[in-house]
């Protein structure tokens, strides 16, 4: 069975309804009644549209060329807000940098992480294999199922070519 494979040119932005889409952060915290301070939005507004999974000294980075003053307790403060909400996953991606933890906006549907030993590139694959997978477990276990963290190392397609 195919899977949908979202690359960070279309990191959860394809076109037909099986693949990996985030909601708006911004509408959610506002349905939420969740105060918005321009540091807030600021910070949200980067990580949901980033092509990319952060971690927060890169978020930090970034909402630096746009506000100065941002400081990496506010950064620290909002992923933790949003991360309680349960509007983005942290990611432990041991295969990239150690320890690392980097972030992204919840998705539609639960997906796997193939990260890049070379380049860092990280790839989110989703099949309907693994879903039936988990409703499998869920059958056989009784166990109800609240998150799945599934991570893949090895080398994309571009180091692949480079390698050789």
């Amino acid at each position: 069975m195919g899977g949908i494979v979202a690359t960070e040119s279309h990191l959860g932005r394809a076109a037909n309804d099986t693949a990996i889409t985030r909601p708006s952060l911004m509408k959610e915290l506002a349905a939420r009644r969740v105060r918005i301070t321009s540091q807030r939005r600021l910070l949200v507004g980067i990580i949901q549209d980033s092509p990319r999974h952060l971690d927060a000294a890169t978020l930090l980075k970034l909402a630096r060329k746009r506000d100065r003053d941002i400081d990496r307790a506010t950064v620290y403060r909002t992923l933790a807000l949003l991360k309680n909400r349960g509007l983005i996953d942290e990611l432990d991606l041991m295969h990239i940098e150690g320890e690392k933890h980097f972030y992204e906006a919840k998705t539609n549907r639960d997906h796997c992480h193939m990260a890049c030993f070379r380049c860092g590139a990280i790839t989110e694959y989703a099949s309907s294999s693994f879903e039936k997978l988990k409703q499998e477990m869920i059958k056989e276990s009784g166990f109800q199922i609240r998150v799945v963290r599934l991570e893949a190392g090895g080398l994309c397609k571009e180091c692949q070519k480079t390698a050789s």
